[in-house]
């Protein structure tokens, strides 16, 4: 590798605060992120940069600003970065600790633009709110009211309003004729805390929905604090589309087209963004939901189902100033989303006239060209791992921390791959190793590690766990066999195992407090429309 080339905090500050295209990424594991990072900066573990950074950054010519907090992962980062093909890459000079001591501002938490700006939207549009004892005082009276939860399904079934219904956020504006067809209806939207209740109100308050919407204040986590049940694995989702539901979702979202100025691509638009997309980095994102896109999409479309893509914005574009292009079937959607993500700052979002019309989709979830070579290992069917013996086998699970504890193989133990330096003299010297993650291509990479580490050959499980859960073969739970303290999460306040009341509070205090903070950053600009 040519010698590593640095920025100083200050001339990343300036360079944050201009217009040029820049992906600001952070290498450290998510836990020690979630404790402190730049604002702008997108979490990108070097234990996932081979499958993650071709997708957070496409365009190979983009100037790749990495930091991490003076533990040699950015000079790895680096490393890897331009093997797979980036050609201006930078360390930023003293890490994390060098950006504070500029007098820069150092967020806690995770997904934090998107957070700041649910409270942004809430200060400045004033957005109507109720409180969970009163939500639950206008249950018990019978009032005609519906409950709609704007999380995706995986966060709805684990905990939810009793009586609510899943309707993750694009979705909304979508299905709400159909939803809730009588005007005098209330409408509550909730989510796990804030920002999804907030923006998803707001949204049917900006299509004009005839009915009365509110936010329910804090959402799921002011439900469990006014000492309320949540219901536990509820599957009610939202219904089909009417074509008159359909109809009347296309017309509010014109209405809010027009008043944010969503600026519209045709076909031809695209193809020339497309072939400029090696000097003037572009998204595509479709932002259906995910059984939707892998029915078909288009053939350089990546996922962002609107509700999470506003929420979490970071996890799907790390390059300010990019090119973003939202694509869905009936433009309601894309269009909704769109609004938001002008307001966010992102002034070169547009969305797809033509849908899907008159492209040739593609099947599947999108998956991209790693960012190296993949090595040559073998793999194991889930029927012959569990056919081996224990004493052949010792199953390792690189996955997120709280992924295996929540789920993994009966026998597996658990290890971070940015730690393994740390503990791979821990297995058994006689068994093969067996390594399960949640991309079969991050497994093999691993393997090859594991290799250079200790000199013994292993494999990787096809499919993960997925493949084994899928071949019907039971699983376990619990953490118990972690070969090292996992720090590779930043934990939710109900993903603790104790102290959560006290960890829902802090972190509803936490996520008001943001925009004064964001306030005094200035690396984020947000829009306020009248």
């Amino acid at each position: 590798m040519n010698e590593t080339r640095t920025v100083s905090a200050r001339e990343l500050h300036d360079w944050l605060i201009s217009d040029d295209e820049i992906a600001l990424i952070d290498v450290r594991e998510q836990g020690s992120f979630g404790e402190g990072h730049l604002l702008s900066a997108s979490s990108l573990p070097l234990a996932e940069l081979e499958v993650r950074a071709r997708p957070l950054m496409p365009c190979l010519s983009t100037p790749v600003v990495v930091c991490d907090k003076l533990d040699g992962s950015a000079e790895q980062a680096c490393e890897r970065l331009c093997a797979g093909g980036y050609d201006d890459v930078r360390i930023l000079q003293g890490g994390v600790d060098a950006w504070r001591e500029a007098g820069y501002e150092l967020f806690s938490g995770i997904n934090v633009p998107s957070k700041a700006f649910g409270e942004f939207v809430e200060h400045h549009y004033q957005t109507p709110r109720l409180e969970a004892s009163e939500v639950k005082r206008r249950i018990d009276a019978g009032e005609n009211l519906i409950i709609l939860d704007s999380r995706p399904f995986e966060e709805f079934h684990v905990m939810s309003i009793p009586g609510g219904i899943d309707t993750p956020g694009a979705e909304l504006v979508y299905r709400i004729s159909d939803l809730a067809p009588d005007a005098d209806t209330t409408v509550i939207v909730n989510c796990a805390g804030r920002t999804r209740s907030i923006i998803g109100c707001q949204s049917l308050l900006n299509a004009g929905i005839p009915q009365q919407v509110f936010a329910l204040k804090d959402g799921t986590m002011g439900w469990h604090l006014a000492g309320l049940d949540l219901e536990r694995g509820a599957d009610t989702r939202f219904p089909e589309v009417s074509e008159k539901g359909l109809r009347n979702g296309q017309v509010m979202a014109r209405q809010v087209t027009d008043r944010f100025g969503v600026r519209s691509i045709s076909s031809a638009g695209l193809d020339q963004w497309r072939d400029e997309a090696s000097h003037s980095t572009l998204y595509v994102l479709d932002v259906r939901q995910p059984e939707e896109y892998q029915r078909g999409h288009l053939r350089d479309a990546l996922n962002a189902p609107g509700g999470q893509l506003v929420q979490a914005t970071d996890q799907f574009v790390a390059v300010r100033d990019a090119r973003i292009v939202l694509v869905d079937d009936t433009r309601v959607r894309a269009a909704m989303s769109a609004s938001w993500l002008l307001q966010m700052g992102f002034e070169q979002v547009r969305v797809l006239d033509s849908g899907l019309t008159g492209e040739t989709l593609e099947h599947g979830d999108g998956t991209r060209e790693a960012l190296l070579p993949l090595p040559d290992v073998a793999g194991m069917s889930p029927a012959a791992l569990a056919a081996a013996s224990q004493d052949q086998v010792v199953v390792v699970d690189i996955r997120r921390s709280l992924l295996y504890r929540r789920a993994h193989i009966p026998g597996a133990v658990w290890g971070g791959r940015a730690t393994a330096s740390s503990w791979v003299a821990r297995l058994p010297a006689e068994r093969r190793c067996v390594v399960v993650a949640d991309d079969d291509r991050l497994a093999r990479y691993f393997c090859a590690e594991l290799e250079m580490l200790t000199g013994r050959e292993a494999c990787y499980l096809e499919g993960g766990l997925s493949g084994w859960k899928s071949a019907g073969f039971d699983f376990a739970a619990g953490s118990d066999d972690a070969l090292v303290p996992p720090t590779d999460v930043f934990h939710r306040p109900y993903d603790r195992e104790s102290g959560q009341e006290a960890a829902m509070q802090t972190y509803l205090d936490w996520e008001v407090a943001l925009v004064d903070q964001v306030q005094r950053d200035a690396t984020v600009r947000f829009k306020a429309f009248d």
